[in-house]
């Protein structure tokens, strides 16, 4: 079993911005960087046209530590406080739905644990502590 943990920053449509922030501030590499506009599209939840240009998933090598970043959606609120998760990588959808399913017990479900475009297991549950956590399975990367 192996299992990573890392920060996950929330900005508000600044994202690109932050992430060359970030790569001077810590000498980063970055890893990824993907807009809403070069996600998989669907008729049923078309982008609009003010996402487009707006971070969905970015990732920074700072020394040891990954430091991933997204844009909120427009619309979605954006409060200062809440912007900030920790995300939990794992090897397997089954030792990822575990520690979801851990961390829900007097908690509260943000986004239930399933599979995406981008992992096999991918949840967002708010800890009984009020943390923010992002629960995924990423094969090969914990």
């Amino acid at each position: 079993m192996a299992i990573s943990l890392n920060v996950y920053l929330v900005t508000d449509g600044n994202g690109k911005e932050a992430v060359a922030f970030y790569k001077e501030v810590f000498n980063a590499e970055v890893l990824a960087i993907q807009t809403f506009g070069e996600g998989p599209s669907s008729p049923d939840h078309p982008i609009p046209p003010e996402a487009m240009d707006r971070i969905m998933h970015a990732s920074l090598q700072i020394g040891g530590s990954v430091l991933m970043l997204s844009d909120t959606f427009p619309g979605m609120p954006h409060v200062i406080g809440n912007n900030i998760s920790v995300t939990v990588n794992t090897d397997t959808p089954d030792e990822a739905k575990h520690i979801f399913n851990k961390l829900e017990d007097g908690g509260e479900v943000k986004m239930p644990i399933q599979e995406t475009f981008w992992s096999p297991a991918y949840g967002m549950v708010t800890d009984k502590y009020g943390v923010q956590f992002q629960i995924s399975c990423t094969p090969g990367q914990a």
